[in-house]
């Protein structure tokens, strides 16, 4: 049985999520990006944090379904952030003049506390790991 090219996990806690993509994000598998947001969006969510850290890959789709995404969420008066996305991504987001759209605060930098300039060099903590949970994995909508 060939692996799917796209993974994805939730971890919901209250009207916050964690989404975990690992794989390929291409127009094959945007469709089931998609999906997941939206099915965060209809459970009520409205935080919801993607970690790329295991993408390998992602096209323009992927950027266009992420800013659709967080256009939807920001009129709910809700957040999308991205976590550790792809060089790709990253040259996309900048290209594009977006970064602030989807990655919130300088990528790998914390705000800095108020009063305390000295902070902008403080790398962002790693975050928790949580145990992987399937929501929608290769082509199942």
């Amino acid at each position: 049985m060939p692996i799917p090219p796209l993974t994805i996990y939730r971890h919901d806690q209250r009207k916050r999520a964690l989404i975990t993509l690992a794989g390929e994000i291409d127009l094959e598998t945007v469709p089931l990006v998609r999906a997941s947001l939206e099915r965060c969006l209809r459970d009520g969510i409205r935080t919801i944090d993607v970690d790329l850290t295991p993408v390998t890959f992602c096209d323009c789709s992927g950027l266009n379904t992420f800013l659709h995404a967080s256009q939807r969420i920001t009129a709910v008066g809700g957040t999308l952030r991205l976590h550790h996305p792809p060089r790709t991504l990253v040259l996309m987001l900048d290209i594009a003049g977006c970064e602030f759209l989807l990655l919130g605060v300088p990528f790998g930098r914390l705000p800095p506390p108020p009063g305390n300039a000295l902070a902008t060099t403080s790398p962002v903590p790693p975050h928790r790991p949580v145990a992987p949970v399937p929501a929608l994995a290769g082509g199942a909508v």
